[in-house]
């Protein structure tokens, strides 16, 4: 893909989230620490469920396909942002720039489709349990997976089509810490209200599509839960508090962001924050903290591994 020969803007100048050299230095060590917590909380989570055989389930499998992209997501700009403190000049280059758009839509849409499909498996495993590891079968959960990467990759593909012919001649400074393809288009030479809107409402109407489909199968399994025994209602209401509150924490900046009246268009620096950074730290620690199955077994990985230090 070759850059139009109209656009003289080699590079983007980002504003980051504050001119004030005090609070750049508390935000380079505070965000060091959030992206360091982001990557260990993720991998350990990982490594849990692969070496702990009683988690080698269908909805261990997808939350493992969670963590991955979590960490990619929060590395796609979450490490520049951090160096950039660093910097009085914020530069990125135009294809740099270009990256960070298509892999956070990229990210962004596959993450919204995993998390439907986390759905999909919660439904089957609370109102069809005998029926579960047939139906969430191996190739119904590749299916799912490939799915939710193809969702993915075409959303974010579509959003950079509108990238495609418009030419940058000045300014290119985006205010904010990473490129969004809503700021950039902003910059582009000539009228780009229409573009404008068009890239609102594709992101805006799969994040509301994927958000009413969680909405739905959410209620139909919290109605068929209270059929349930206490102990079932339980677990399951436990189970689902996670996935429900992973769910909101993650489509709530996005729908407010896109979803929200066309004429509020400027995006939030601190939605951003909280959708690329620290919406990545808190699903493993909701995940960790509020699942038995995975605290039992971390405890059981850290035993296995202090008696074969103490055999050594």
């Amino acid at each position: 893909m070759e850059k139009t020969n109209h656009s003289v803007v080699s590079e983007f100048i980002l504003l980051g989230l504050s001119k004030s050299q005090n609070l750049q230095i508390l935000f380079f060590l505070g965000f060091s620490v959030v992206y360091g917590g982001i990557v260990l909380g993720n991998l350990l989570i990982l490594v849990t469920v692969i070496f702990d055989s009683c988690l080698h389930t269908p909805m261990y499998f997808l939350l493992i396909n969670l963590s991955c992209i979590d960490m990619i997501l929060a590395s796609f700009a979450t490490p520049k942002m951090i160096a950039d403190f660093l910097r009085d000049r914020k530069t990125i280059s135009w294809w740099g720039c270009y990256s960070q758009m298509f892999f956070m839509h990229l990210l962004g849409g596959s993450e919204m489709m995993l998390l439907v499909a986390m759905a999909i498996d919660r439904y089957v495993a609370i109102c069809k349990p005998l029926y579960y590891m047939t139906i969430m079968s191996p190739r119904v959960l590749i299916g799912l997976l490939l799915s939710s990467y193809a969702v993915g990759f075409v959303h974010s593909s579509s959003q950079m089509a509108f990238m495609l012919n418009l030419p940058f001649c000045g300014p290119n400074v985006v205010d904010s810490f990473f490129c969004d393809l809503p700021l950039v288009i902003k910059l582009a030479c000539g009228d780009t209200y229409v573009l404008q809107l068009l890239v609102v409402a594709d992101s805006g109407l799969l994040s509301l599509v994927c958000f009413l489909l969680l909405l739905v199968s959410y209620t139909v399994i919290i109605y068929s839960v209270r059929h349930h025994t206490a102990s079932g209602s339980s677990k399951a209401f436990s189970t689902l508090s996670a996935h429900i509150t992973v769910v909101t924490l993650f489509f709530a900046p996005c729908v407010f962001i896109y979803v929200w009246p066309f004429n509020r268009y400027s995006i939030d620096k601190i939605l951003s924050v909280f959708y690329t950074i620290f919406t990545p730290l808190l699903n493993p620690i909701i995940y960790t903290l509020r699942n038995q199955e995975v605290k039992a077994a971390i405890r059981k990985i850290r035993t296995q591994h202090t008696n074969s230090k103490h055999a050594l």
